[in-house]
């Protein structure tokens, strides 16, 4: 199964408190909560290109499936991380304390984000 597409976010669970704990500031958590945000993946292989645009914001990864790469978090910060794939359908990482699980699902990605107690959970489109 391929990853390859755009997605656009449908709805999101959680967002305003974990943004906090994440450290965004508030007025970046309320322009946050209420713009378009368009994910594009692009797969090859085991090696993925995902670009997230929300507003005027783009936050880019790459790496390739078992190699430990530098991602770029939600608050700017670099740090290093190892993406696996379970099964053929499921990306998971851990990175800093926050655990990223991203599954596909037909023409849906549902994108989970835990840390701690507190999760956040994105439902996008493939468009």
């Amino acid at each position: 199964m391929s990853f390859t597409g755009k997605y656009e976010l449908q709805s999101h669970e959680n967002f305003e408190p974990f943004m906090k704990a994440l450290g965004l500031p508030d007025d970046q958590i309320q322009k946050g909560k209420d713009i378009k945000s368009i994910s594009e993946i692009v797969q090859d292989g085991k090696k993925f290109k995902i670009t997230v645009t929300t507003g005027s914001k783009v936050l880019q990864n790459e790496f390739t499936i078992g190699e430990e790469c530098e991602m770029e978090m939600l608050t700017g910060e670099k740090v290093k991380a190892t993406v696996q794939m379970e099964g053929n359908n499921k990306l998971v990482t851990n990175m800093k304390g926050l655990k990223s699980v991203t599954e596909l699902n037909g023409d849906i990605i549902t994108h989970t984000l835990t840390m701690g107690d507190l999760t956040y959970k994105r439902i996008s489109k493939r468009i």
